[in-house]
């Protein structure tokens, strides 16, 4: 996997202690305690990092700007939602940003449910949602590449806006690049037109390659006229110095996630989308898939990247990750607990494999 890939990390944004297995330590989401998650991703060969979104969290731009402003170098994959945003607004917010950090940012675009009424947001059926997200993302692209701005949709207005400061073309970056997921026919319908990187879950390598070829059918049927479809794997990374130590490891923690009922793990456990339903019923073709896809955490609660696992050895994980690799995915959105250990171990001992 060499100079056309690469690989982010994932920072908790959660007010609640022991996020996924975390360490559950005091000031957990203190901004000294982020920072040192994103200091550690610079130090240890990592190009950033998702900060994940929704109501009941900190919020995820503020957390991303604090630590975009302590760090030099690193990346922050900013999470956010339409309707949370007006498009506008958010062009305006994440211009700014980029500005501000030389062209740092990246945006991924959630559009699954959420608590919307607590924020003062409604949607109508699935059809809708994504309609919305599909506009959303088309207005703020014109924004940040167009001056002077009108377009009345079915959702968003706007008349005669320019955005300040501009974004300046940086090699072949003409903005932020938008992540984006989601496994329905409607999501993928969006990814092939709007997105720049479609991610997808931890599936089996038979399921991300129909998934791919899918998508750029897709894009040549819908006439994409975006740069091609970019595609990238946001999963939990086990990696032990030895694989009979990093299958013990993994044992361990779902028998741990079993008596406790998956207490911490239930983050994507609210009305199912298709792609989290696709991995919960993973672990019904079997415990392990491929080579070390480990499925059996989905069935103590597992949910979103903590559904599904690559165990093993630095040298097991990263001909996984390879696998995909030769499938078309080039962004990796890795992660493991403690999450700040399992930086430096694995940007130590896995980075350098993928980089070969």
């Amino acid at each position: 996997m060499s100079n056309n890939s690469e690989s982010l990390w994932y920072i908790p944004n959660d007010v609640k202690a022991g996020h996924r297995g975390d360490s559950a330590v005091e000031n957990h989401n203190s901004l000294d305690t982020l920072t040192s998650h994103a200091r550690a991703l610079e130090e240890h060969g990592w190009k950033g990092a998702l900060i994940g979104t929704g109501w009941g969290r900190p919020d995820t731009f503020t957390v991303a700007a604090s630590l975009a402003a302590r760090t030099t170098t690193f990346e922050p994959l900013i999470a956010i939602r339409p309707g949370y945003w007006r498009p506008a607004n958010f062009a305006s917010a994440a211009a700014t940003l980029d500005h501000l950090t030389g062209g740092r940012v990246r945006i991924n675009i959630v559009s699954g449910k959420d608590n919307l009424a607590a924020y003062g947001d409604s949607e109508g059926d699935q059809a809708h949602r994504y309609a919305r997200t599909k506009e959303f993302m088309r207005l703020v692209r014109r924004l940040w590449t167009e001056e002077n701005v009108t377009s009345a949709g079915e959702n968003f207005r706007v008349a005669e806006s320019t955005v300040v400061p501009r974004i300046p073309v940086r090699g072949d970056r003409r903005h932020p690049k938008f992540y984006f997921g989601g496994a329905s026919e409607a999501a993928e319908r969006v990814a092939a037109t709007e997105a720049d990187i479609q991610l997808f879950w931890g599936e089996p390598l038979d399921g991300v390659g129909e998934r791919i070829a899918r998508l750029k059918a897709l894009s040549r049927e819908l006439d994409r006229d975006l740069p091609p479809l970019e595609f990238g794997l946001r999963i939990t990374t086990l990696v032990r110095d030895t694989t009979e130590q990093a299958w013990t490891d993994a044992e361990e923690k779902v028998a741990e996630m079993a008596r406790s009922k998956g207490t911490g793990w239930h983050d994507h456990q609210r009305a199912l989308a298709v792609g989290q339903q696709r991995l919960l019923e993973l672990h019904e073709r079997g415990d392990v898939l491929d080579d070390n896809l480990y499925t059996a955490p989905g069935k103590f609660g597992g949910g979103g990247a903590g559904t599904t696992w690559l165990v093993g050895s630095a040298e097991d994980v990263a001909r996984s990750l390879r696998k995909y690799k030769d499938l078309g995915v080039t962004h990796f959105v890795l992660s493991d607990t403690p999450y700040l250990s399992e930086i430096k171990r694995q940007g130590d001992q896995l980075l350098p494999l993928l980089r070969v």
